[in-house]
């Protein structure tokens, strides 16, 4: 390891930011991290002991590393701004091993749509293109990213309490002549009620979100507290009090929900693997009742509750977790490349079993021989 990167990882912070790899003086990668020390830090550990399926996985991370010269590195305040500054910098600087996930379906836009009060949404990275320009207008005023792995409901959930953008309807389309609910907790600014113009709205809504997801929080809290001791000076103490808990918001962002999902980073995040269906399978021993197996499936991120199964299992005789895994995974193999069968109409890109090491190579087996 060169002695550059080996100084600079005695430096890192234990604190979320992004990382940046350089090939010279050309960006190959930028990254994410909960903690930027163990993240980085991960990349140059020994991988000897690894058998050989986890040394496949992880060839495409060492044959990176080994082009790696020199590392950088920027500290955020929060998470949801590390996801952020990472795609500024994947949009403006397109590293090579970011640009190999960009099919990956697992990429969403945050967007911001063309309504009289817009709201926030995400969308995926192909629906996106897919649409036609014309369909992207009517839709969207704006759109942010895109983000790799973003965790999109707890992202939506932390945007809508740091700005209380509105996802309820004006009074005039409201069935029932009530304000929302959010507006009862103190979360919506009065669209229900129209207590607040389209123009107000967006003045203290849309704007400084906007602000936000560009990556300017620095700007956008100096300007709210311009603005906190505007409203303080003319006797808007309301106005200025909200703001001043805006402020304080953007200062401690809680966004620890967002670490299961936007920062699980691993080989297969720079993809020569590109996963999109996964089958989990669990064996469960229920005693006098017999053994059950269990399949469920997730594809691009969302599970598939449809192409859930359960497999009494027929052939093992006794309660051999191990047999009876093969035997739901023998069962399950004999459809694949058969996209016709209602079964299964795609094959998985990655099977993951409930166990240890037996259950492992107990499902290696099965698979080698199909």
């Amino acid at each position: 390891m060169k002695e550059e990167i080996e100084k600079k990882l005695e430096n890192l912070p234990d604190k979320p930011g992004i990382y940046l790899f350089y090939s010279g003086d050309e960006l190959i990668y930028v990254g994410k991290a909960s903690s930027l020390n163990k993240r980085v830090k991960s990349y140059f550990q020994r991988k000897d002991k690894q058998d050989k399926t986890a040394r496949e996985v992880f060839r495409p991370i060492e044959e990176m590393i080994e082009q790696v010269d020199s590392i950088d590195f920027k500290e955020t305040d929060s998470a949801l701004e590390a996801i952020i500054l990472e795609a500024e910098y994947i949009k403006k600087h397109q590293p090579k091993y970011n640009v190999l996930g960009k099919d990956n379906k697992s990429w969403n836009y945050i967007a911001i749509t063309a309504h009289e009060y817009p709201s926030v949404t995400t969308i995926r990275q192909h629906q996106y293109k897919n649409m036609e320009p014309k369909e992207r207008e009517q839709k969207f005023e704006e759109v942010f990213g895109p983000y790799p792995k973003l965790n999109t409901k707890a992202t939506l959930k932390i945007l809508r309490k740091l700005f209380n953008y509105s996802t309820c309807q004006t009074k005039k389309d409201r069935p029932e002549d009530k304000p929302c609910l959010y507006y009862q907790m103190g979360k919506c600014l009065g669209v229900c009620t129209e207590e607040i113009s389209p123009s107000e709205y967006r003045k203290k809504v849309i704007k400084p979100l906007k602000k936000f997801l560009s990556g300017e929080k620095d700007k956008l809290i100096d300007q709210l507290k311009e603005k906190m001791e505007r409203a303080s000076e003319n006797k808007e103490y309301e106005e200025a009090a909200r703001i001043r808990d805006q402020i304080e918001s953007l200062n401690h962002i809680h966004d620890v929900a967002l670490l299961n999902k936007s920062f699980v980073e691993d080989a297969l995040s720079i993809n020569k693997l590109d996963i999109s269906r996964i089958e989990g399978y669990d064996i469960s021993n229920l005693g006098k009742s017999g053994i059950v197996g269990s399949l469920v499936v997730f594809k691009d991120n969302e599970p598939q509750k449809s192409e859930y199964r359960k497999f009494k299992i027929k052939e093992v005789e006794g309660q051999s977790d191990v047999d009876s895994l093969q035997e739901v995974i023998s069962r399950r193999a004999k459809y694949f490349d058969r996209k016709e069968s209602d079964f299964a109409k795609e094959d998985p890109d990655l099977i993951v079993v409930d166990g240890g090491k037996a259950q492992v190579n107990a499902a290696r087996e099965v698979l080698e021989q199909k």
